[in-house]
């Protein structure tokens, strides 16, 4: 039982090393590329119409807002064709049918556009509304963006390279200080932003089109196969198989478009859960596309830890099952080399933790403030070891389900709030439950090294134990608060 328990724990943790190097690997590239900014080869505006598609799914409470930022976007009017891709059930129809009818009286020429049905989610959608697009780029925002008045003023000239097919602007967050909750999601995007798209970039790999806050060329969308609907991850499949076909992507670090961070644990949980199955779904889709190619060695192998990522999740979980037990492997006094060589493993610590410092060193004048957030991040990583290794099994047997669109509830300041509003679950996950026994398991392992005194065991159990009581804890709460 003893080599059991040390083997599959050495398994474990070497597969999350293997992925923690990645973060060594962002950070080299960071310094190396941290002063080369990309530029576009001529200033002016491309002489070409611009279609904008807002896909939403029953938004009642940010979808006015996003039309208004939408249609005060400064481009000329005759070069702006708007489509509202609202495939809504409930109040929201009516709420975009007025908006889009003011808007037309003021002289834009922005659509309301339905479906029959729902089918292909947010891909479809997409897919339906290139077949009357009338623009030759295509840029695409989510329900809770409020894009700024220089959006396309900043990317567009970026086209002027006819390689070009997309370019991507960083999310900012509108209400990053509201909770712990959305401190440490605006820590963690940051270090996808800041660092991994940026660096990527830079460094001429693959990077993905985060789904909104970017422009397409459409001839590029055409080209890599259109919106395709297998994946719950409709973006990183199609900016994938357009980078195949050799297209250029450029992501903009210093242009942002702002949106609103889920304030509700049940409704990040839903946006994890998809993120991680789409992601594993695209990975079986894209990477043998991607070893069959004739790329560099090295850019197949940095999309494959892109593609792949979320692995860490269920390596995670294992981790927290077997860090109890190997307490009293290790207080039996044997196996002394076995976890002198455990040390190596901390340089993946190390490595996340200077990956999310120079992400907030870069665009934060309160830095210091924000990185003590990190182990509350690393915290939340691991509670949410769940939900997430749920996602990547479902992803890997191919079990299909519905797109689960994030709500938003237009939480904004300190005085906004969520509850009493609509989109809410109705009811738990059965993950919760398991979150629960893991946070007992977890907390009786702190007893446990503290009366062995087995104390360096102490600091990962009490973030596994952080993890999923705040995790399981939040899910309760939020769920069971008034409607």
């Amino acid at each position: 039982m003893d080599n059991f328990v040390l083997v599959t724990y050495f398994l474990s943790l070497s597969i999350l090393f293997l992925f923690g190097s990645h973060t060594l690997i962002m950070v080299y590239y960071y310094r190396k590329f941290r002063d080369v900014n990309p530029l576009p080869i001529d200033k002016k505006l491309p002489d070409a119409k611009v279609t904008i598609q807002l896909p939403l799914f029953n938004e009642q409470y940010v979808v006015e807002r996003l039309i208004d930022y939408v249609c005060q976007i400064d481009f000329p009017k005759e070069k702006l064709d708007i489509q509202v891709l609202d495939d809504s059930t409930d109040e929201t129809i009516d709420i975009v049918a007025k908006a889009v009818a003011g808007k037309k009286a003021l002289g834009y020429d922005i659509q309301h556009i339905r479906r029959s049905s729902r089918e292909g989610y947010k891909a479809g959608a997409l897919k339906e509304g290139l077949k009357t697009a009338k623009g030759e780029f295509v840029a695409i925002f989510d329900a809770d963006f409020m894009p700024r008045k220089d959006f396309l003023l900043q990317t567009m000239p970026y086209f002027n390279d006819e390689k070009i097919g997309m370019v991507q602007t960083r999310w900012e967050h509108l209400n990053s200080e509201y909770s712990i909750l959305t401190k440490t999601q605006a820590l963690s995007l940051d270090g996808h932003f800041v660092i991994e798209q940026n660096v990527r970039n830079k460094a001429g790999f693959f990077i993905n089109f985060n789904g909104t806050g970017g422009v397409w060329r459409k001839q590029c969308i055409f080209d890599a196969g259109n919106w395709h609907a297998d994946t719950l991850t409709e973006d990183l499949d199609l900016s994938y198989r357009a980078q195949l076909k050799g297209w250029k992507f450029i992501f903009l670090r210093d242009i942002t478009s702002p949106a609103e961070l889920p304030a509700e644990m049940n409704a990040l949980k839903a946006q994890q859960f998809r993120w991680t199955k789409g992601a594993v779904e695209t990975a079986k889709k894209i990477m043998p596309m991607v070893w069959k190619s004739d790329l560099p060695l090295k850019v197949k192998l940095l999309s494959s830890f892109h593609l792949c990522a979320n692995m860490v999740f269920p390596f995670t979980l294992i981790a927290a099952i077997f860090n109890v037990p190997l307490i009293f492997v290790k207080n039996s006094g044997s196996h002394e080399l076995y976890f002198g060589l455990m040390s190596v493993f901390v340089l993946a610590f190390i490595g996340s933790f200077l990956f999310y410092l120079y992400s907030q060193k870069d665009i934060r004048e309160d830095w210091r403030k924000k990185i003590l957030l990190f182990p509350l991040f690393m915290a939340g990583s691991m509670g949410f070891a769940v939900n997430n290794s749920r996602a990547v099994i479902e992803g890997l047997l191919s079990w299909k389900s519905e797109f689960v669109r994030t709500p938003k509830f237009q939480v904004v300041a300190d005085t906004d709030s969520w509850e009493g509003k609509k989109y809410r679950p109705k009811k738990l996950d059965v993950t919760v439950v398991i979150e629960v026994i893991m946070a007992v398991y977890c907390f009786i392992g702190i007893c446990s090294s503290i009366y062995l005194m087995e104390i360096s065991s102490l600091p990962f159990q009490f973030l596994f134990f952080l993890g999923f009581s705040f995790v399981s804890y939040t899910s309760i709460r939020h769920a069971s608060s008034k409607r």
